[in-house]
């Protein structure tokens, strides 16, 4: 066996096993956390008072038009300054859910706005409340757009996790990273790495176009 195939198997379980212990997981806590957030920030940007609303739109304008990767390091780095020290998993989960949160609430609150007021008037003529207006008729509808939007920003998420291991979170990448340093083979570890990330999107696109072939069949047969 050559020697890069040799380093590439033997390096292929620790930084699968970094994935599965570390990548999926920080991604699926952020994107729960950024997901209900963002859907939260969304409402308040819809409907919320007017204080809560400039509010809001500030989280999302920063967060927006900063950095990713900026914000680990303020979170990680910069609050240990001022006496705030979180260690690097949950810094990680924190910032990119904060990240997700902004993004999301955008393709939410669009979504929301995308349903015909139409809908609004049916519901309320039926005597529905807005608040049943919105879980019932409103909600469903928009879920059903916001389906690919939300699918491809937790694909990005999976590869945005590489981001973490500048704050020491062991996830794959930084696997990759620590066996390179010892091995000094970074385009075999680096290419493999990079086929497990692509390993990951490949299935979760199998898994979102799934998905939105159900969505579809809804739609049609008025489901």
């Amino acid at each position: 066996m050559p020697d890069w195939l040799n380093l590439a198997a033997e390096s292929f379980w620790p930084m699968l096993h970094a994935g599965l212990t570390f990548t999926i997981p920080l991604t699926l806590l952020a994107f729960v956390l950024g997901l209900s957030l963002g859907f939260l920030v969304a409402l308040a940007r819809l409907y919320g008072p007017k204080p809560l609303q400039y509010f809001v739109r500030f989280y999302v304008w920063l967060f927006r038009g900063t950095p990713l990767l900026v914000q680990l390091f303020l979170i990680f780095y910069a609050l240990p300054s001022v006496g705030i020290t979180i260690s690097a998993f949950p810094a990680a989960v924190i910032g990119f859910s904060l990240n997700i949160g902004a993004y999301s609430s955008e393709i939410i609150r669009a979504t929301i706005k995308s349903v015909p007021v139409s809908q609004w008037e049916a519901a309320h003529s039926i005597g529905m409340s807005w608040r049943q207006a919105l879980v019932r008729i409103i909600l469903p509808q928009a879920a059903r757009i916001a389906v690919p939007p939300l699918s491809n920003t937790f694909i990005s998420l999976v590869k945005d996790t590489s981001l973490a291991s500048v704050i020491t979170v062991p996830e794959m990448f930084l696997a990759a990273q620590r066996i390179a340093a010892v091995t000094y083979q970074p385009l075999i570890l680096y290419i493999e790495a990079a086929l497990i990330y692509l390993f990951f999107s490949t299935i979760l696109s199998a898994l979102q176009n799934k998905l939105e072939k159900h969505f579809s069949r809804e739609t049609v047969t008025g489901g």
